[in-house]
């Protein structure tokens, strides 16, 4: 399906465990056999994939598991097994001829249009159009939703971050232990990385989907050591030698030059921590970081980093760099920088002023806005519970729903005016103002001829009361591509690698009145005078 991996690796998706044609509520089936015992189970019609809100009370959200959709949808059919449970768990009355016609289904009728996976999306438009029979449509409702709900909402919260954070510094996606569950912690994984993560500490994730990963030591190790006795071994070879050297005893006088710099005592110094350090450096010296606050960061965490770091460099190394796991984050990077720059010129090693702090701690959005406005030495940030659980909004709140049967549009009408839904198979246009930004979201049926550049059109915004307004854009880009006719993938799919780079693309195209992550300006969302004529009919109608 194009997801990058190791050579000639075509892993199935780790979500697919058996057949997934049973993932979904029962009331599909119970559906599905009212349209089969009617007669109705073949009519043609189309459903449209869609959210009411932009998530995190923003004004976008990034479209994802488009991908997973479509290697669903290619594998969708019930086995054996499956015809044999749904036997047991639908009424007795339901008739043997239902089940012999399930044996056939599949998605071989099915067709899937969708804005390119990673492509910045607004509230009301369809994210997913799906046209097929009937019954198998129905049946694809809750698994669809359940692709694209998580993927997209947890790619548009690690966009939040990545915009927040800007763009020089790295971000790590570190929430695996947080996720809710395997698949969860997999999927926050990759839709974290389209959203603009560079790491992951997952390392299945990057076995499965070629994202970088990252990771070094916990807590648990440095305390492990409670003295220099315990390292073992104490020597290492010299990066350009042959002969090994005593590193530990190197690390020593490294260690009583860096405190008389830093006028730090000798005594303050925890020799648990030293060992623990020497012991990595020694088994990693090329990737070797230290976790600075297991105990006071500036009285041993600091000294006892610069002199392993030191003595490295002696030999040829050069460390990885430092994480900070608690504490006043910005403050400690600014002090932390400051030694580095003190050690770098008073024992002559220029790339030591400029070893990379990485951080992490409960990072929130919040944390990170405060983070940036405070001013600090950060390279690289490590997020977690907040990110992979979205904790600011746990659901997308994606909804599908049915918009035509036998080329006749439906509509559903209620007392809610937010769950009114727009009626029959469309097309979705965005239209681009003069100074090159997306300014509209425009959806026309299908048969419509499409707006034009340069030529006036008039809009009616959804979900409001405005009389018609009009716009003229300097550019007309169709959105929603046909990726999927008649069960086949029609069209080449992005690497992941791809559809992150697209990610970030198409939020440098928004603009910034609508990128805020406060107080947004709400992007425009319209249909044309014919759509917006059909919708008023059919509601007089229903009345």
């Amino acid at each position: 399906m194009g997801e990058p991996g190791p050579p000639g690796a075509e892993a199935p998706p780790p979500w697919r465990r058996g057949s997934l044609a049973l993932l979904t509520d029962l009331y599909q089936f119970t559906m599905a056999y009212g349209y089969w015992r009617s007669g109705r189970h073949r009519e043609a019609a189309a459903f449209e994939l869609f959210f009411r809100r932009c998530p995190f009370q923003g004004a976008f959200a990034l479209s994802a598991g488009l991908a997973e959709c479509l290697a669903y949808l290619r594998a969708f059919r019930f086995s054996p097994a499956d015809i044999e449970y749904l036997e047991s768990v639908l009424p007795a009355t339901t008739e043997k001829a239902f089940f012999d016609y399930l044996r056939t289904v599949d998605a071989s009728e099915v067709s899937v249009s969708s804005a390119p996976e990673g492509s910045v999306v607004f509230s009301r438009v369809p994210v997913l159009q799906v046209k097929g029979p009937l019954l198998v449509i129905q049946l694809l409702e809750t698994t669809l939703l359940c692709l694209v709900n998580y993927a997209s909402l947890v790619a548009t919260n690690a966009a939040r971050f990545r915009l927040i954070a800007g763009p020089d510094k790295k971000l790590m996606e570190m929430g695996l232990r947080r996720a809710q569950g395997p698949d969860g912690g997999l999927s926050a994984s990759k839709y974290s990385y389209v959203g603009g993560f560079d790491f992951t500490s997952n390392v299945l994730a990057g076995k499965l989907y070629g994202i970088p990963v990252r990771g070094t030591v916990a807590h648990s190790y440095i305390l492990s050591f409670t003295s220099l006795a315990e390292v073992n071994p104490r020597t290492l070879i010299p990066r350009h030698g042959k002969e090994p050297v005593d590193f530990l005893s190197l690390v020593e006088t490294w260690l009583s030059r860096v405190c008389q710099l830093l006028q730090t005592p000798l005594e303050t110094v925890n020799r648990g921590e030293l060992a623990a350090f020497i012991s990595y450096a020694i088994t990693f010296p090329q990737n070797f970081q230290g976790l600075l606050d297991t105990f006071c960061v500036m009285k041993s965490g600091i000294p006892n980093f610069c002199a392993v770091a030191l003595a490295l460099n002696e030999l040829g190394y050069r460390v990885i760099g430092v994480r900070l796991d608690s504490g006043d984050l910005a403050k400690q990077s600014v002090e932390i920088r400051r030694v580095f720059r003190t050690c770098s010129k008073h024992f002559q090693v220029p790339w030591f002023a400029a070893v990379p702090i990485a951080v992490s701690n409960d990072v929130s959005e919040e944390n990170l806005r405060e983070l940036s406005q405070e001013g600090n030495e950060i390279d690289m940030i490590g997020v977690g519970t907040h990110l992979v659980t979205c904790t600011l909004q746990p659901s997308l709140g994606c909804v599908y729903k049915l918009v035509e049967v036998n080329g006749s549009p439906r509509l559903k009408v209620t007392e809610d005016k937010e769950k009114t839904t727009l009626p029959g198979s469309k097309r979705v246009y965005r239209l681009w103002d003069a100074a090159g930004f997306p300014c509209m979201d425009l959806m026309t049926l299908e048969k419509e001829p499409p707006p034009r550049a340069g030529q006036e059109v008039d809009f009616w915004l959804v979900g409001t009361t405005q009389e018609a307004g009009k716009v003229t854009p300097s550019a007309v880009e169709m959105l929603n591509r046909v990726y999927l006719k008649d069960g086949q993938v029609c069209q080449p799919l992005p690497s992941l690698v791809e559809i992150r780079g697209h990610a970030q693309a198409s939020l440098n195209k928004l603009n910034p009145a609508h990128k805020r992550l406060k107080d947004a300006e709400t992007y425009k969302v319209a249909v044309t005078e014919k759509l917006h004529r059909l919708l008023l009919d059919l509601q007089r109608g229903s009345q």
